[in-house]
């Protein structure tokens, strides 16, 4: 056996040993060690927290855990600084694997994740509040088996995916097209990759690959729909990824004008009813106005009928959108009544005032 000679250590770790150490047999694999290895699979950086195994070397004490430091390095016993900054379990593993060679015969490492950091992805397009977000990761210790598995087979509930960073971003616009979504994902030479995600197939044919994990410096875009269809967009507003309520405005001849919560996708006259519905004697049914503002800028408006047996008909009681108005006109009886009293108000108040000058 080859002599080891006592080095330095850092201040983090214990100092090893000044005896002669053992040395590893080449081919010795013990049972935990990974042999997958998937191209996608998670990049290590700053605050990730590790578990390092090194087999069969009991004169090396290592910690129990070990945080990625903010320039990427792990301070290690014998070794020192090692960057494993973007580097995937197995990459880190081979790399500390050189660097141990100096000391150990044929070192069998593997590097496991114990706490991902969050995630810093950029939500934009067509939800609700885009910008940028941090979202929480899985919180079990897992290695790079497991991540292939969830990379490739699997969203899983406790890793962040797309529906979810939609979810955090408020849920997607109604005018969103979820069929044409992209993940922009940094590589190591600059490059954005692009990957296309389909949630209407996850939502319609259970497709859980359409609904990707992220990685950490991921952008989503969700684009406009150049045009929604009504059955599609019942079964979205349904999903999980959509807001649970959506704000309108319901104004004129309504018993409880003003804002009004109501589901996604529900219907114009959902809406009117949502406000108590139309004011009895007052509102102007045949004369129901919606005023939407247009991603484009422009301002739509359109007059329907106010007719609660009428069903989903973008012609007849279209879905309505965040932030549309309906207006609720008033009938002409109303009109002719409002008129009177204010005409009849200021004379039935002059003679008020007369009768109290005179006492009478």
């Amino acid at each position: 056996m080859a002599m080891i000679q006592p080095i330095v250590v850092l201040a983090q770790t214990p100092m090893p040993p000044s005896r002669t150490l053992p040395l590893l047999q080449a081919g010795v694999t013990p049972k935990s060690e990974i042999t997958s290895a998937i191209g996608s699979s998670y990049k290590l950086g700053a605050g990730d927290l590790v578990r390092l195994d090194l087999f069969d070397v009991p004169e090396l004490t290592l910690e129990p855990r070990y945080t990625i430091l903010l320039d990427g390095m792990l301070n290690l016993p014998w070794v020192g600084s090692v960057s494993v900054q973007g580097l995937t379990l197995n990459q880190a593993s081979e790399r500390l694997k050189e660097r141990y060679q100096k000391f150990i015969k044929d070192p069998v490492v593997t590097v496991s994740l114990v706490a991902p950091r969050p995630l810093k992805v950029g939500i934009i397009g067509a939800v609700n509040r885009p910008g940028s977000y941090i979202v929480n990761t899985i919180g079990s210790e897992v290695n790079q088996a497991s991540l292939s598995q969830r990379n490739s087979a699997e969203s899983g509930s406790q890793w962040p995916t797309v529906s979810k960073a939609i979810q955090t971003a408020g849920g997607i616009a109604q005018l969103a097209n979820v069929k044409e979504i992209e993940v922009r994902r940094p590589t190591a030479d600059g490059t954005p990759e692009t990957i296309k995600v389909n949630l209407w197939k996850y939502l319609r044919e259970g497709e859980l690959t359409q609904d990707i994990p992220l990685q950490d410096g991921d952008t989503v875009y969700v684009p406009i729909a150049e045009k929604i269809d009504p059955t599609e967009a019942t079964n979205i507003a349904m999903s999980n990824f959509s807001p649970e309520q959506i704000q309108v405005n319901v104004v004129g001849e309504v018993v409880r004008p003003g804002g009004v919560a109501v589901r996604p996708n529900s219907t114009l006259m959902q809406a009117i009813l949502a406000a108590g519905g139309v004011a009895p004697g007052r509102g102007k049914k045949t004369k129901i106005e919606l005023v939407r503002l247009m991603p484009d800028g422009s301002v739509n408006r359109r007059e329907f009928k106010f007719d609660v047996a009428i069903g989903l008909d973008e012609n007849s009681n279209p879905a309505i959108h965040q932030n549309d108005v309906i207006i609720v006109n008033r009938s002409s009886t109303a009109k002719i009544s409002d008129l009177l009293g204010a005409v009849v108000s200021p004379v039935t108040g002059a003679f008020g005032l007369l009768r109290l000058l005179l006492g009478n």
